[in-house]
């Protein structure tokens, strides 16, 4: 049969057709070519065989009216191959399961990016039993808020050899902890914000010609430091403003704080808590007196408290960056930080469509810094290191009186 004259035609012609005009010039052509013009032109066309079949059914019975497609809808209602994520639901789960362990984020930036290329997610998403394609994994992934990109700037220092193998441990335990019905908080200390009639980044809506007015020069000394805590779970976030130093003592305060107000109503009958860390500041891994104030905290909520730091130079890797300060830092753009009262307030009107809350309360006390802990206090603690990684991953558990 020629084809190859079919092919021609239909490339000529479709580009001034619209989809029942097409329709209609492949049921022409496959009754032209008598038995065998069906398949013959579905492999010409490259439209279905089924389709072609259907509209020769249709032309039969004389429902194309209206072949120079004056009314508007082309298809019936529903009509059309179902989209490949309607009729596997599960694709979308699996494909933002695979990227969870390795998914990067700036604290700027509400864009999440992957280092796995599409072409291997689809791989593996096809050895899960899903029908996709890179092109079907990349438009997803776009979908999601995701982005393939360059890798400059995300490197804080070394590369640790088991820094993907800490993350992928931390996926699991997660998975495990949620699985189980226990909380899951990442935490993170963000810079100290002047307070004050200072300059802040950003723009807002406001008259033209009319700029917010604020002082000429900046004063550190006014600074005020978040404490941020997020539930992983149920998407909410408590952040502790201070007013004195980022210390050990204010970190688990903050996390105190977010257990009284919201933690211990979403979970009455936990029994462990997992905290995701950075392996530096003020909840460092190294940190002596953040595992003495753990200590204390699990003895007072008589929870088992386990860790997992992120491995060194991986701090923009927490996920508290991009799904809690960068939506905080983009609502009060542009806003001169005015008071404490003023911090608390935006802080607190942050919202989300996908349901993200955050409460805000300030913590007046003050931390001083250089408090020493002494080996015997350590000691005492009843620190339980996990097999893999045990300076990054332990377990603090209630001292028995």
């Amino acid at each position: 049969m020629d084809t190859e004259n079919i092919e021609k035609r239909f490339k000529l012609l479709s580009p001034f057709l619209n989809e029942k005009q097409r329709r209609i010039l492949a049921v022409i052509e496959a009754q032209i070519l008598g038995y065998g013009g069906v398949s013959c032109v579905a492999k010409a066309t490259g439209l279905s065989r089924n389709t072609v079949a259907a509209g020769a059914l249709e032309l039969k019975r004389g429902s194309f009216e209206d072949i120079a497609g004056v009314k508007e809808r082309i298809r019936k209602p529903g009509g059309g191959r179902k989209r490949t994520i309607q009729k596997d639901p599960a694709l979308k789960a699996d494909l933002e399961q695979l990227i969870e362990p390795v998914t990067r984020g700036d604290p700027e930036s509400a864009l999440l990016w992957t280092c796995k290329s599409v072409r291997r997610l689809a791989d593996e998403l096809k050895k899960m039993g899903h029908e996709t394609s890179h092109r079907m994994v990349a438009e997803l992934l776009d979908q999601m808020g995701y982005s393939l990109q360059a890798n400059r700037k995300t490197m804080e220092g070394g590369s640790h050899p088991d820094r993907d193998a800490q993350f992928d441990y931390i996926h699991h335990k997660v998975k495990e902890f949620q699985e189980q019905g226990q909380p899951v908080i990442s935490v993170d200390a963000k810079k100290k914000e002047l307070v004050g009639d200072f300059k802040n980044q950003g723009r807002e809506w406001r008259p033209k010609g009319s700029p917010e007015e604020v002082l000429i020069y900046d004063f550190e000394s006014l600074g005020s430091g978040p404490y941020e805590v997020h539930d992983l779970s149920q998407n909410k976030g408590w952040v502790s403003v201070g007013v004195d130093e980022d210390t050990a003592a204010f970190a688990v305060e903050s996390i105190r704080q977010w257990w009284k107000t919201m933690g211990h109503t979403v979970y009455p009958q936990a029994k462990r808590l997992l905290i995701t860390a950075d392996s530096g500041g003020s909840n460092g891994s190294r940190v002596r007196l953040w595992k003495i104030e753990l200590q204390n905290l699990s003895n007072e909520t008589n929870l088992s408290i386990s860790v997992c730091h992120f491995p060194p130079g991986t701090s923009k890797w927490n996920k508290i960056e991009h799904r809690l300060f960068s939506f905080i830092s983009q609502n009060w753009r542009g806003k001169p930080l005015i008071s404490h009262e003023v911090i608390v307030n935006l802080i607190s009107a942050t919202t989300t469509k996908t349901g993200l809350e955050v409460a805000c309360g300030m913590d007046s006390n003050s931390y001083p810094r250089g408090i020493k802990v002494t080996d015997k206090e350590l000691k005492a603690a009843n620190l339980l290191k996990d097999p893999f990684h045990g300076e990054w991953s332990y377990t603090i558990k209630p001292n028995v009186n």
